[in-house]
């Protein structure tokens, strides 16, 4: 089955806790602090796999996980680091955050690696705690939480020319002809239901990726039928052949098809129907020459195209005939318009969002006698830190008192005695 979209919930590994312990050697009746230090937890990790056409094994499973940190033990041993989760995706496949739809990661490289969300560090075993005035420290710090995020990963085909056109117009049987490619043809209106890649090549050195594009119908732009999930794989191409029937054998009419389509372009994206077009008028072997008029289908494509920049080639596609000079066509413009492929920037950061030592949070007066601190950093150091050993409060009042929350509610006036509520958690202010 070809999927080409799908959305997965990742989690980072948690970083594995600070261990407390003493050293109990013989001889040795005060050991110090030897309590190692935790494991980082795996990171959530992206590569392009040359091998993969679809994203099937993402469309079955939602959740994805790294291995967490192992704990410190005694004798100053490190934990074991949890192991990165690596997930293998088509080359082309778009990685976006998935409530803002914001791209975090373009797999378009045929050897990238990205990685999504960075592994929790692990927490400082108790050695690292010990002062002159506290030799035998209880506290070691908790490993960091793991990272969480839900994304959509979208595959967009890379190919220089896109095929367009409605079903069963030729496009599967151009493809077999001019590439290497052996997509299904057969004489369905549903024909080609996967994006099919073939190699032309034109001898010399010249050549191109061509894709053929699975058949749009009117409102594809809207979702009907499969509409969406193929539009999208248009966007990469650089130049489209816009395959009609010009000998008509289903009735249609080819101006209008080539009308049509190209609004089903701009309604998805406005920048689809600025693409440099070629029109390929198809099944010229099925039109008699007789039927060459003012009025034939292949005379009224060129009035009406050839003005707007157009540039109509009459090919059979299986007979091969024209198809030479569409493909050199088609060359020559990918060479006029450059070779940069369509690559999407990054606009969002993971790392940023996860970790932002800048982010706001407020500090308020509620009633007198009760104050309230919110923030989404404030929450995340809660977590962090072990609030039950004197050790990790003592940890906590610094954070406070670091990022000027302390001086904050000074300035509203808080008293000794008096509370603040700070995520479910209570505490009595004493300056």
């Amino acid at each position: 089955m070809f999927a080409d979209s799908a959305k997965i919930y990742l989690i980072s590994g948690k970083g594995g806790n600070g261990h407390v312990s003493f050293r109990r050697e013989l001889y040795v009746p005060a050991g110090g602090p030897d309590g190692g230090d935790g494991g980082n937890g795996g990171d959530v990790i992206f590569v392009v796999d040359e091998g993969m056409t679809t994203l099937y094994e993402y469309k079955h499973k939602y959740k994805f996980a790294a291995q967490p940190g192992a704990e410190g033990s005694k004798k100053r041993q490190h934990g074991k680091d949890g192991e990165d989760l690596i997930l293998k995706v088509p080359q082309g496949t778009l990685i976006k955050e998935a409530s803002s739809g914001k791209v975090i990661a373009d797999m378009s490289d045929p050897d990238m690696k990205f990685t999504v969300l960075k592994g929790g560090r692990g927490g400082k075993g108790n050695q690292h705690y010990a002062t002159p005035t506290m030799q035998a420290p209880q506290y070691a710090q908790p490993g960091q939480p793991a990272k969480e995020l839900e994304v959509i990963l979208e595959l967009k085909v890379i190919a220089d020319v896109g095929l367009v056109g409605y079903p069963n117009v030729g496009k599967s049987t151009l493809l077999s002809r001019v590439t290497n490619a052996k997509p299904k043809i057969a004489n369905y209106h549903f024909t080609t239901l996967i994006p099919n890649l073939g190699v032309v090549d034109l001898g010399e050195g010249k050549g191109f990726v061509m894709a053929d594009i699975p058949g749009l119908i009117e409102g594809a732009s809207e979702g009907t039928g499969l509409g969406h999930e193929f539009l999208r794989h248009i966007e990469r191409t650089r130049v489209i052949i816009h395959v009609v029937d010009a000998a008509s054998t289903e009735g249609r009419d080819p101006v209008e098809d080539i009308y049509k389509i190209n609004e089903e372009l701009a309604a998805f994206n406005e920048d689809l129907a600025k693409k440099p077009q070629i029109i390929a008028a198809n099944k010229i072997d099925v039109i008699y020459p007789g039927d060459a008029s003012e009025d034939d289908n292949l005379t009224r494509l060129k009035k009406e195209f050839e003005p707007q920049g157009y540039k109509i080639i009459p090919i059979s596609a299986v007979a091969g005939k024209g198809v030479k000079e569409l493909l050199y066509a088609a060359f020559d413009k990918l060479q006029e318009i450059g070779k940069d492929p369509v690559v999407y920037e990054q606009e969002y950061f993971p790392e940023q969002f996860n970790d932002n030592p800048e982010e706001p949070f407020t500090v308020e007066k509620i009633e007198d006698g009760l104050y309230s601190i919110e923030g989404p950093r404030i929450e995340r150091m809660l977590g962090y830190t072990n609030l039950e050993s004197e050790k990790g409060f003592m940890f906590f009042q610094n954070f406070m008192k670091d990022n000027g929350i302390l001086q904050q509610l000074e300035d509203l006036g808080i008293k000794d005695g008096d509370t603040v509520k700070i995520y479910g958690h209570q505490f009595d202010y004493y300056k």
